[in-house]
């Protein structure tokens, strides 16, 4: 947890204004900064653990993306397809590290590869439906 984030605790009793500043309307709420404090992911209300660190791993990616480190970002939202793939992020992260790929190469064949593991793993989910324009 330390190597990538910096823990801060804010009590909507004691520190307010905090609390206020970022929008956070039920606890906890965790959201995942980049260095000069935008956000770049929110998870809101308890997780099990496993579906936790997915989303961490998730915000990681997206902050990576964000800053146009295509590769990093695909990496960490395949890890989170591989290592987690019963997570509720699972899906969303399938999709971003199809993009990512296709962003890192310009190649499209990975948007068409991501449309079908949407399709094959999460038929349900809406990532599978964003994704099914990129299916042959």
């Amino acid at each position: 947890m330390t190597a990538h984030f910096i823990p801060v605790k804010v009590h909507i009793k004691e520190q307010k204004q905090v609390f206020d500043r970022f929008g956070a309307l039920w606890t906890p709420t965790q959201i995942v900064l980049d260095p000069d404090g935008e956000e770049r992911h929110r998870i809101e209300g308890f997780l099990p653990v496993e579906d936790f660190l997915a989303q961490l791993e998730l915000g990681l990616g997206k902050r990576q993306f964000q800053h146009q480190r295509f590769g990093d970002a695909e990496r960490l939202f395949r890890s989170v397809c591989d290592e987690y793939p019963k997570s509720g992020g699972a899906p969303e992260a399938c999709y971003w590290a199809g993009v990512a790929a296709y962003k890192n190469t310009n190649d499209p064949k990975h948007l068409g590869a991501t449309g079908e593991l949407l399709k094959t793993r999460y038929p349900d989910s809406e990532w599978a439906r964003k994704a099914s324009v990129w299916r042959h």
